[in-house]
């Protein structure tokens, strides 16, 4: 386990009944989130922003079927592969309706880093406040926290969501801006040390530790930048301290880049939550 996720609850096939794969991908290293129900083998596929084909290998890997690919926010690095995902799974593609207008300015957005726009794709589903996403057994609401981009999500899983079960055995795993932060050369050297979880085994009844995913809105001792398109300081700090600060301490945090963390170690030490 890298040193950074430390101290933190290690999602692993003793204290988890959900899949979760986390790869950085793209020149800018995005976190790309699978999120797989055991069971029926349904799966959540967030931000994915590039290496299209690497994700469809760990699909395949665990025998997943996308149900949703979902966008936290619009901003090239997380969207660039959905239209190839969408391409090759058919699974409806999910986005606030407030980023619509930055996802269909990609050309803008290439210009400014330097790059060729991806293919763009229809929006199946608009995403609003106080929508539940459900797949297999597993549900998440949608928390609209815009700041980043008028139309950034966050997607947390309670601690209650879905079947939950406990095997005998122990496990291991590791989870895998403000600029976002740089993955170690570690991290990248291969999917195995991405986190991930499978249920199996005797079951015992546990509480799982809830869980959110918060694009681009919250990091590891840092909040999204609001000097691109569409940025609000002042919104995303009304996100940041009226819905995500109100969740509960436990909850691990699976930002859009860089390590994982937890809201209440956020709260203590993050330097642009502190009291003024």
């Amino acid at each position: 386990m890298r040193d950074d996720l430390r101290g933190l609850p290690a999602l692993n096939a003793a204290h988890e009944s959900l899949i979760h794969i986390t790869i950085p991908v793209g020149m800018l290293q995005c976190n790309c989130s699978i999120i797989g129900d055991p069971v029926t083998r349904e799966a959540l596929v967030v931000d994915p922003g590039d290496e299209v084909t690497r994700i469809l290998e760990l699909l395949g890997r665990r025998r997943l079927t996308v149900k949703a690919i979902v966008s936290t926010h619009a901003h090239i690095d997380h969207v660039g592969g959905l239209s190839k995902l969408h391409q090759y799974t058919g699974a409806p593609v999910l986005m606030h309706r407030d980023d619509l207008p930055l996802y269909q300015a990609m050309e803008m957005q290439a210009s400014f880093l330097g790059v060729l726009p991806p293919d763009l794709t229809e929006v199946d589903q608009l995403l609003k406040e106080g929508d539940i996403l459900r797949w297999g057994s597993l549900e998440a609401q949608v928390i609209h926290t815009p700041g980043h981009t008028p139309g950034s999500v966050s997607l947390y899983l309670p601690h209650d969501a879905g079947k939950v079960s406990l095997t005998d055995q122990d496990g291991k795993g590791a989870g895998n801006g403000a600029a976002p932060a740089s993955q170690s050369d570690d991290s990248r050297k291969s999917d195995a040390q991405s986190s991930f979880s499978e249920m199996g085994g005797s079951e015992k009844p546990e509480i799982r530790v809830p869980q959110l995913l918060a694009g681009d809105t919250l990091f590891a001792g840092s909040i999204g930048r609001t000097d691109l398109w569409g940025g609000s300081t002042e919104e995303i700090m009304d996100s940041l301290r009226g819905k995500l600060m109100q969740l509960p301490d436990a909850t691990i945090v699976h930002p859009g880049h860089g390590p994982m963390t937890t809201i209440g170690r956020e709260r203590e030490t993050n330097p642009f939550l502190q009291p003024e």
